[in-house]
């Protein structure tokens, strides 16, 4: 693996981690990657957890730092079942640690 890989970095550009807390029912996960999808966003990984209670589900997006994510970040926000969203420069760190599992 490359040292731009390993730095969280792309051909297409430095990559950044979305964390969101959404309600959990179903057509929750459809609106969030048709809102990426309407915008030609591409969602390069997702890992989604339902919480202990189940009301609630946190999810990690793996995405490209581009100009218009400050925009897309606002329109999640915006969302009827999106109650929270962080962003995290750069940060591989979740999605490596995952693939360090699934490969012992």
């Amino acid at each position: 693996m490359s040292k731009d890989r390993e730095a969280g970095k792309t051909e297409r550009g430095r990559m950044a981690v979305l964390e969101l807390t959404v309600n959990n029912h179903p057509g929750v996960m459809s609106h969030i990657c048709g809102l990426f999808s309407r915008r030609a966003y591409n969602l390069e990984k997702i890992l989604c957890l339902p919480d202990e209670a189940g009301r609630q589900s946190r999810m990690w997006l793996q995405v490209d730092e581009q100009e218009k994510l400050e925009q897309v970040v606002k329109q999640l926000q915006k969302l009827e079942d999106v109650r929270k969203v962080s962003a995290y420069p750069g940060g591989d760190a979740l999605f490596s640690g995952i693939k360090r599992l699934l490969a012992l």
